[in-house]
C-alpha cells in the first residue's frame, strides 16, 4: 500500500518527469558516461522540489445535512414532551418555545441563514438535544420526590423560569438572523442608489 502510495505520489511523478530529462540527454550524448549519475539526479532533485502531499480533508457534515439530523432530533424530543403532564403556565411556555424552535428550523429562509451561521446552528442544536430535555426531565424526577415530602420548592415554577429563559435564547437567535436579512435589505438599497447615482453622472 505504501509503495502504490508513492508511486502515485506528486514527488515520483516529479522525479520520474525529471529522469526522463535525464534519458533525453544521454540519447543525445550529453550525458556522457555518467548517464546513471545524471538520472539518479535528476531524479533525486525533481522529488526534493516536489510540493508535498496535502492530507485529504475530514469529511464533515455541511450545515444543511446538520440542520436535517436536528430536525430529526426536534421531532424526537417532541413526541418525548406529549407525554409529560404539565401545568397550564409551563405547558404555554412550553408551546410557544416548541413553537418558536418550530419555525427556525422551518425548511425555508430560515435553513438559508442557518447554514451560513453555524453558532446558530449550535445554539439550536443546545436547546433542542440538551437543556430542554434535561430540563423537562429533572422536572419529572423532582415532581416525583416532592411528591412524597410536600412543602419544598414547586418545580413547575423551576420548570417554568428554564423554558422562559430557553425562549429567550431562541428569541436571540431569531433576532439574530432577522438583522442579517435586514442588513441584506439595506446593502441592496445602497447598491441601487449607487448604481443610480454612477447612471446620472454617465449621463
Amino acid at each position: 500500500m505504501a509503495i502504490s502510495r508513492y508511486l502515485e505520489s506528486r514527488k515520483n511523478i516529479a522525479g520520474s518527469a525529471c529522469g526522463l530529462a535525464g534519458l533525453v540527454l544521454t540519447f543525445t550524448g550529453v550525458a556522457g558516461p555518467y548517464w546513471p549519475v545524471v538520472v539518479a539526479g535528476l531524479y533525486g532533485a525533481g522529488a526534493l522540489v516536489a510540493p508535498p502531499e496535502r492530507p485529504a480533508l475530514p469529511d464533515f457534515p455541511d450545515p444543511s445535512a446538520q440542520l436535517d439530523s436536528l430536525r430529526a432530533d426536534f421531532d424526537t424530543l417532541r413526541t418525548y414532551l406529549t407525554d409529560i403532564e404539565l401545568s397550564v403556565t409551563a405547558a404555554a411556555r412550553l408551546r410557544e418555545l416548541t413553537e418558536l424552535l418550530t419555525a427556525l428550523l422551518d425548511r425555508g429562509w430560515g435553513t438559508q441563514l442557518l447554514t451560513h451561521d453555524p453558532e446558530g446552528v449550535h445554539s439550536l442544536s443546545r436547546i433542542v438535544r440538551r437543556d430542554l430535555p434535561e430540563a423537562v426531565d429533572s422536572f419529572v424526577r423532582t415532581r416525583w420526590w416532592t411528591r412524597m415530602t410536600p412543602g419544598t420548592d414547586s418545580p413547575e415554577l423551576h420548570l417554568e423560569q428554564q423554558l422562559g429563559l430557553m425562549k429567550k435564547d431562541a428569541q436571540h437567535l431569531a433576532a439574530a438572523l432577522r438583522d442579517t436579512e435586514a442588513r441584506r435589505q439595506e446593502t441592496h438599497t445602497r447598491y441601487l442608489e449607487d448604481r443610480g447615482g454612477q447612471s446620472g453622472v454617465s449621463t
